[in-house]
This record gives C-alpha cells, structure tokens and sequence, in this order.
C-alpha cells in the first residue's frame, strides 16, 4: 500500500473536505479506523480521545515514545498522531523505528507538536512523517489530514 506523503500545505488539501463526507459513510458502514494517539500529556490525550471519539474513530492511546512502539505493534493502528517530544523515545526515532517494521511501514503518520517548522518540519518529514500539524491543534484542518491519509476503500 503506498502512503500519500503530505504537509500542512499539501496542494492536495482542497480535495480533502470532498473526501472527508465519504470517510464518515465508510466509518459507519465498516469498523471504525484505528487512531494511535501518541502524546504524553493526559490532558490533550483526553482531548484527542473526546474529539475523535465523536468523529466515529476507535482511539487508542500511548503516553511515551517506547509505549507507541509497544502499543503500535500490538494494536496495527489504521493512524497515527503523535507529539514529536515524547519521553523515552522522541517522535523522529518512533517514525524511523514504524517505518523499519514490516507490519507498520505503510500506517501514515501525523506529526502534532508545538515545535517551530521551520527547524523540525523537514526532520519529520525525512523520519517518514505524513503531515505535521501544529498545537494548537485546528481539529477540522487534522480531521481533512486523517481522511485524506487513510486507505479509502
């Protein structure tokens, strides 16, 4: 399966919010997508679990960088959103660790961090980072993101 690479500029955002209604159709017809939230505040984490939650997404949770991994490997997420500073292990060593493992190389990845782009943007990307988002987090931007990063069936 090949992972669409895109930023939050991504010239292909437009075609995004026409995509986003036929996600939500598919959502309640199959089994809900996998999101793996990796963040390590429980705050945003509640957030992130509330606000998806209600867009018909089965969330799963982890709050370091080794946790990801773990939870990753067990859980195969169809996603995941993930804080770039993260104990234990940061972002960049997650995507580089999810992209080596043959079972998780093609789940696209969403960088949300509240680093400046400038400087950590392109080190996203290169670990094999999708789209970088930044906190505070534009919940309608990221739901686009997810829709249009997801496998449509």
């Amino acid at each position: 399966m090949h992972v669409p690479r895109m930023t939050q500029d991504s010239p292909d955002s437009g075609r995004l919010a026409s995509v986003h209604k036929s996600a939500k159709a598919n959502v309640a017809t199959k089994r809900p997508p996998k999101v793996l939230v990796a963040e390590d505040d429980a705050d945003i984490r509640l957030m992130m679990r509330t606000l998806l939650g209600m867009r018909g997404y089965n969330v799963i949770e982890a709050s370091d960088g080794q946790e990801t991994v773990d939870v990753a490997r067990a859980e195969r997420p169809d996603i995941i959103l993930m804080d770039l500073q993260l104990p234990r292990m940061n972002g960049f060593a997650v995507a580089r660790f999810v992209r080596q493992d043959e079972h998780l190389r093609d789940v696209p990845i969403v960088v949300i961090t509240g680093h400046d782009p400038a400087k950590h943007r392109s080190l996203a990307l290169a670990a094999g980072c999708n789209a970088y988002v930044l906190k505070p987090i534009d919940f309608d931007h990221l739901g686009e993101i997810i829709v249009g990063l997801l496998p449509q069936d």
